[in-house]
């Protein structure tokens, strides 16, 4: 599916799981989107949880939802960092802690890691046990094995929205 002219932000900080913030940066680039890189400070580098650098292309306080049509939050322990900023609001893993800290999953059917289905029930969700879980525009998916999955419906997502103006 061809995603150009859609724009995506891949959530970065310190500790990140590899695969969950290269697979989709790669994946949804090779489908055409532009994707950037969004962490605390634009222009510094972040380390996987193996030590692998992201360098980030744009600040979070100087981003808004409105100018990108997906926002992915990687999974590690990532999340447990990034929801400490305040300017920083499709998950996999523990990135779900995230979507709690937002308050964007009430109500919905969610899918993550076992280690943080507790919270995220505890947030409003109805948690299940699936690779990829899709409601409404909330992606959601468990592991890296699920990466594949995770990817395909984010690009299915993203083609049946229309580009922004």
């Amino acid at each position: 599916m061809d995603l150009h002219g859609k724009r995506v932000a891949v959530l970065a900080e310190n500790f990140y799981e590899d695969l969950e913030l290269w697979y989709p940066v790669l994946r949804l680039r090779e489908a055409g989107a532009d994707v950037e890189i969004v962490a605390p400070e634009a222009g510094k580098t972040y380390t996987s949880k193996h030590g692998y650098p992201a360098q980030s292309e744009l600040a979070a306080a100087s981003a808004t939802g409105s100018e990108f049509d997906a926002v992915i939050v990687p999974g590690g322990y990532a999340p447990d960092h990034m929801r400490r900023h305040k300017s920083i609001v499709a998950a996999i893993c523990h990135a779900g802690w995230m979507l709690a800290s937002a308050n964007v999953i009430r109500g919905k059917t969610i899918t993550c890691v076992p280690a943080i289905k507790d919270d995220m029930v505890n947030a409003g969700a109805t948690v299940v046990d699936r690779e990829v879980v899709r409601d409404g525009n909330i992606v959601t998916s468990r592991t890296p094995m699920d990466l594949p999955a995770f990817c395909r419906t984010i690009i299915e997502a993203m083609a049946e929205a229309p580009v922004r103006a």
